[in-house]
């Protein structure tokens, strides 16, 4: 004979297996560490120094 299951208690089981999937790949793809957002400020940071250097000063008068 069959094993009687919850159907109740097999659907929550099924959503919460679905969000703990979803979790996962939405950390994979938007999570970084605290070091990687940090460095990725410096980057920026000296990025627009180099921008902010090489930027031609304008006259009065243009």
């Amino acid at each position: 004979m069959a094993e009687i299951i919850n159907l109740r208690m097999a659907r929550k089981a099924k959503a919460r297996a679905t969000a703990q999937a979803t979790a996962d790949a939405n950390r994979a793809k938007h999570g970084r560490t605290k070091a990687e957002r940090q460095a990725a400020e410096r980057e920026e940071e000296a990025r627009a120094r180099l921008l902010d250097g090489a930027r031609r000063e304008r006259d009065e008068g243009e």
